[in-house]
């Protein structure tokens, strides 16, 4: 369940197709269309993390404030350090959903 035309400009900016979350490939970007009553993210999260590329990072997009299923942006940065993540941007990306880019922390060699 996800905004349509958030997802075709995702897309056409990547000059890829997307994959839907049945796939067993390793990609670059996880995009998580994530709502307050989707369970628990920190699972999600770190299910995400399976088929993340060493360098890659994970889009939740969340519905702004005001539409159903908004969650706190409090949430989102609890959970992301729980999963091993490091939160670094958030924006608003389209007329009704938040994204909010997360990485994996660096490990110390």
């Amino acid at each position: 369940d996800c905004d349509s035309d958030l997802r075709a400009a995702l897309a056409s900016k990547s000059g890829t197709p997307l994959l839907g979350s049945e796939s067993q490939e390793v990609v670059d970007t996880v995009v998580l269309w994530w709502r307050e009553d989707d369970g628990d993210l920190v699972d999600e999260l770190v299910d995400a993390l399976t088929f993340l590329t060493e360098d890659g990072d994970i889009w939740v997009l969340n519905p702004k404030v005001g539409i159903d299923g908004h969650m706190e942006p409090g949430d989102i940065q609890d959970a992301a350090p729980t999963a091993g993540l490091t939160q670094t941007i958030s924006f608003v990306a389209a007329p009704q959903w938040t994204a909010t880019r997360l990485v994996p922390r660096k490990s110390k060699k």
